[in-house]
């Protein structure tokens, strides 16, 4: 039995992957503010460990590292590492145990695609911080792995979806009136011809692959993109939701200017940023090494994060069952 240190346990991936472990007979400690429950609910948490830690805070203070260091881990699983400063204070309180360490990257460590499917090996191009900080300690693990120090495995999610959260929307942005246009046959404004590609993921399929790392050594020095089996066009998945209500999606598609005015500059940045993109990732590597097999397509993630938002009064169907 491998003792497990989570860190970020209760949020979006952690909530379906603390019950895995504990299902695979590991030790899990679960750290994390302590503010809220976990997203998906189950009674395995009644046998975890849960430590409150805030690691801003305790980065700040250089004290975070250490901390995780004193638990004793075999594993380190990190959820919420944005910094590569970050990742270096835990790298190093780590160094002396080398525990496995296993990263929770994004998909956005690529920008703009050049080839398609992309793979783990293209050259980085991160732009924005979010993306850059990831290419970063991305690049600072396997740094450490290759020196000999920490072990460590990086895996790069897609747009994580499931119940419980704001999903991104077949528009590319979390605005709830777009769920609702589908499902009442209303126009859909959609930019650049709705040909931004999105690349969901439901979080228990994330979960699945931090997993298996924890048991493949072949793992250890390498990066795996974790996504669905397909990504999809903005009217892919417009044309799978409204199918769901019997319809045809109704798409006005419209230049940038007309899409930011109907949707709102906050909406249409989101759009922005996911289309701008346009990953369609490769998933062979993570199933050759990991046995990675992701349960959802990218329409069946969506399906459950909508139901969910249904069921809390989040999204309007007019009561349509879907």
């Amino acid at each position: 039995m491998s003792r497990v240190v989570v860190i970020g346990a209760t949020g979006h991936i952690g909530s379906y992957l603390v019950p895995r472990l504990v299902r695979g007979g590991h030790e899990v400690i679960a750290m994390s503010r302590g503010g809220r429950d976990p997203y998906h609910p189950s009674p395995e948490w009644g046998s975890v460990t849960q430590v409150r830690a805030d690691r801003d805070a305790e980065d700040a203070a250089g004290t975070f590292g250490a901390r995780i260091a004193a638990q004793e881990p075999d594993v380190v699983i990190d959820l919420i590492c944005f910094t590569a400063a970050s990742a270096r204070q835990l790298v190093d309180a780590l160094r002396p145990s080398r525990p496995l360490l296993v990263h929770c990257g994004t998909i956005w460590v690529h920008g703009p695609a050049l080839r398609v499917p992309v793979t783990e090996d293209e050259p980085r191009t991160a732009y924005g911080e979010y993306g850059t900080g990831k290419a970063e300690i991305e690049a600072l693990l396997h740094r450490e792995t290759l020196a000999g120090g920490v072990p460590a495995v990086v895996l790069h999610p897609g747009h994580i979806s499931g119940p419980g959260w704001p999903v991104i929307t077949p528009a590319g942005n979390t605005d709830p009136g777009v769920w609702t246009a589908l499902a009442a046959g209303r126009a859909l404004a959609l930019p650049d011809l709705g040909l931004g590609v999105l690349h969901h993921v439901h979080a228990d399929d994330v979960a699945q692959a931090f997993e298996l790392a924890l048991s493949r050594p072949a793992a250890i020095g390498a990066s795996f993109h974790v996504v669905a089996e397909q990504a999809m066009t903005l009217r892919g998945l417009a044309a799978g939701v409204a199918g769901w209500f019997g319809r045809e999606p109704m798409l006005d598609l419209v230049d940038w200017p007309e899409f930011e005015r109907r949707v709102g500059p906050e909406h249409a940045e989101t759009t922005r940023e996911h289309t701008g993109r346009s990953i369609a990732a490769s998933i062979a590597r993570a199933r050759e090494v990991l046995g990675y097999a992701p349960r959802y397509s990218s329409l069946d993630a969506l399906h459950e994060a909508l139901t969910w938002l249904v069921d809390h009064g989040e999204v309007d169907v007019a009561g349509q069952r879907f």
